[in-house]
């Protein structure tokens, strides 16, 4: 379905779910479907955005402080990149949304999904991705992938108990808004996810109608 002029997608997902390594083909794909396509990620993708972000992953803060500036960077985000770029007819291919908020603010700190729905209302009332990609799989196999990647930032560096809530809260707003939500078995060879996503995009596609 459209979203705007364009198709705004979405991934998301607990840190070594997995979801970073399907970026770069579902762009190649969307692509080869005849759509120009917009890559960004959050927090980040604005100047301002990634400049928020370092603070983000490597200043501790207050939790309110972290879900407000999360959705400073978004309300930038979406200002300069993804509502300009769906206006023009592009498709949006975002790593993290809101949904991450839900999540990691809302459920992983506890702040609560009412606190984090009030500052999605004031920031975007209206706009959500058409699809959103949920890769999902249990905490001990992506503590073992997220190991195995890079030196932990902040979130990466919290205790399972964290990540436990954090996935909770992503299957309770996937069970929410199902409509728009895929729940990807991330444990799946890539092949097996990407044979997943490709007919997903595909049907995407085919329901796809310009305003």
């Amino acid at each position: 379905m459209p979203t705007q002029h364009g198709m705004f997608l979405s991934l998301e997902g607990v840190d070594g779910a997995g979801k970073s390594t399907h970026i770069q083909w579902l762009c190649e794909q969307i692509q080869k479907l005849g759509h120009t396509v917009v890559s960004t990620r959050e927090p980040g993708g604005t100047e301002l955005g990634e400049s928020l972000r370092e603070l983000l992953l490597h200043q501790p803060m207050h939790l309110k402080t972290e879900a407000l500036l999360m959705f400073a960077a978004r309300n930038e985000h979406l200002e300069q990149v993804i509502k300009p770029a769906l206006a023009q007819g592009n498709w949006v291919l975002c790593d993290r949304f809101s949904d991450a908020s839900f999540a990691y603010q809302g459920g992983g700190r506890e702040l609560g999904a009412e606190a984090v729905e009030a500052l999605e209302q004031w920031v975007h009332p209206r706009l959500q991705p058409a699809r959103t990609w949920l890769f999902d799989l249990p905490l001990s196999l992506a503590k073992e992938r997220l190991s195995k990647s890079r030196d932990p930032d902040r979130f990466e560096q919290e205790q399972n108990a964290f990540f436990e809530r954090t996935r909770a809260a992503y299957l309770q707003r996937a069970r929410e808004q199902n409509e728009r939500f895929r729940i990807i078995d991330s444990s799946q060879s890539i092949e097996a996810i990407q044979d997943v996503l490709l007919t997903d995009l595909q049907h995407l596609h085919s329901g796809y109608v310009r305003l």
